[in-house]
């Protein structure tokens, strides 16, 4: 059997015009699902704002240097917190999480965990309340410590036996985040 170049030209022609179309419906579904998927990102941190502090009545969205903080108020209009983004790399992925602190930073009012792609069962347990609620009302004066055994002390957390490494992920991130967040509001 012998192919000959007009039936090479058709069947590339052909192959070539599907893969336009493929690239065009994936481009318009990517485009649709991109709208959707900030939108929902938005409301995951409305949501965490609404959950780490519920007498917060207004929250004011500042950027500086390219940093957005969330001020916190409550009824009285008087500051109550700053919120603000951490995301850091985890043992499968970016963990990212809204932290909410009151307004002196001494002490956290707790963490939520916006997105993580850590391992079902163990490292999502980073999302659980039993390793977030060790976040509320933790003292933040100097660096979060993780630990495995032990029962935690003042500034310190309990790493999820299993997942000390996402543990650990989410003080690194912790640590590094709430440094930078207290220097650009102490130069403002």
């Amino acid at each position: 059997m012998s192919v000959k170049v007009k039936d090479v030209i058709k069947i590339t022609s052909v192959l070539t015009l599907v893969c336009l179309i493929c690239a065009l419906l994936l481009s318009v579904v990517h485009g649709l699902a991109n709208k959707k998927i900030e939108i929902n990102k938005e409301k995951r941190i409305e949501e965490a704002l609404t959950i780490l502090a519920p007498e917060a009545i207004k929250v004011e969205e500042i950027a500086i240097e390219e940093e957005i903080i969330y001020k916190l108020f409550n009824q009285k209009e008087n500051l109550i917190g700053y919120g603000f983004i951490a995301s850091g790399q985890g043992y499968q992925g970016k963990i990212k999480m809204l932290v909410v602190a009151e307004k002196s930073l001494q002490h956290l009012k707790g963490i939520e965990v916006v997105e993580s792609l850590e391992t079902p069962g163990l490292g999502a347990k980073i999302q659980k309340p039993p390793f977030k609620n060790q976040f509320k009302n933790l003292s933040i004066t100097g660096d979060i410590i993780c630990i495995k055994n032990d029962l935690p002390k003042a500034g310190e957390i309990k790493a999820i036996t299993g997942a000390t490494v996402s543990s650990r992920a989410i003080v690194n991130t912790l640590n590094k985040r709430i440094k930078k967040i207290r220097e650009l509001i102490n130069k403002n």
